[in-house]
């Protein structure tokens, strides 16, 4: 009796809608995390890359919990001297939702290669509508 291992070509990828409206950020990110990976398919094997495509809708309804709406920041350097630049997250999320639930799933991501390659199958919209309809995803409770 040997293990089966799944092999790139024989993922199924499936499309997802997640959507974010009331709901924690880092919760929905999580999940999102989870299906882009494939760790909910029972032929996950952490070498190959066998997630789906996810969607998530509504970035701009998701809610952060506590204070961490004044007190979180997202921080970037530039790498010069005196190049960091930070934005509180009530400000991020007045003006750029979609981009806090991006970078939110990136910290659940891998560092690596596949990890890269997971992150492209991510889309993030501010509002309920896509540009994905053709691909007919299925909405994912959670």
């Amino acid at each position: 009796m040997s293990t089966t291992l799944a092999k790139p070509a024989q993922a199924a990828r499936k499309w997802y809608v997640l959507d974010a409206a009331g709901k924690p950020l880092g919760r929905v990110a999580a999940q999102a995390a989870v299906l882009l990976r494939g760790k909910n398919k029972v032929t996950f094997t952490p070498n190959v890359d066998c997630g789906d495509h996810v969607i998530i809708i509504n970035c701009d309804k998701a809610v952060l919990t506590g204070k961490k709406l004044e007190k979180k920041y997202y921080r970037t350097h530039s790498g010069w001297i005196g190049g960091l630049k930070e934005i509180q997250y009530k400000t991020l999320m007045a003006e750029n939702s979609d981009k806090a639930m991006f970078v939110a799933v990136k910290g659940m991501i891998p560092a690596n290669a596949l990890g890269a390659k997971a992150m492209t199958r991510l889309r993030c919209y501010k509002g309920a509508e896509h540009d994905n309809a053709a691909q007919k995803p299925e909405i994912y409770e959670f």
